[in-house]
C-alpha cells in the first residue's frame, strides 16, 4: 500500500499531485472493494427473496456517510450527494441480478 505524507509536507506541486494520484488510486481501489460486497449482498438478497433496494438501510448508509463527513470536516450535502450515486449504482447492479429490472 501506498504511504502517503501528510500534505503541509509536500515540497511542490509535482509531489502534492503524486499523492493525490496516489490517493485517487487508493479511493478507486476501495470502491472495487465496495463493489464485491455488493456483488455478496446480491447472492445473500436472492437467497433470502429479498429487493435490490431497502430504503431503510439505503437511508441508514446515507446517514452514516453524511455523520461521517461531518466528523471529517467535509460537506455533509457533497458526501450525501456522492453517496447517493454510488447507493444508486449499487441498487442498479443488483437488481439486473435479481432481475427486478
Amino acid at each position: 500500500m501506498t504511504h502517503l505524507i501528510p500534505p503541509q509536507h509536500c515540497a511542490d506541486m509535482t509531489e502534492l499531485r503524486g499523492q493525490i494520484d496516489d490517493l485517487d488510486k487508493m479511493l478507486v481501489e476501495l470502491l472495487a472493494t465496495r463493489a464485491g460486497y455488493i456483488d455478496r449482498a446480491v447472492e445473500l438478497k436472492r437467497l433470502n427473496g429479498w429487493p435490490a433496494r431497502i430504503p431503510a438501510r439505503v437511508e441508514e448508509v446515507i446517514a452514516n456517510a453524511r455523520a461521517k463527513a461531518g466528523q471529517a470536516g467535509l460537506d455533509p450535502d457533497l458526501i450525501e450527494g456522492m453517496w447517493r450515486q454510488l447507493v444508486e449504482w449499487s441498487i442498479m447492479r443488483e437488481a439486473r441480478v435479481i432481475h427486478e429490472i
